[in-house]
């Protein structure tokens, strides 16, 4: 475990490319963007099909 744990870091230094400081944080803000705006768009299908479910089974109790 331990010889795995120490050829795991040893990969991490040599064969990983990290981004530079600038282009990670460029990623991260894309990142949180795209995140508050699909779960904007989540937050609107899921409002108007529960609308649409509570209009139904108003219909259906008359």
């Amino acid at each position: 475990m331990i010889k795995y744990i120490k050829e795991s870091f040893g990969e991490l230094k040599t064969n990983v490319t990290w981004p530079t400081w600038a282009n990670a944080q460029r990623m991260t803000v894309t990142v949180a963007v795209f995140s508050v705006l699909f779960s904007l768009a989540i937050w609107g299908v899921d409002t108007v099909f529960s609308t649409l479910v509570e209009k139904y089974f108003e219909l259906m109790k008359k």
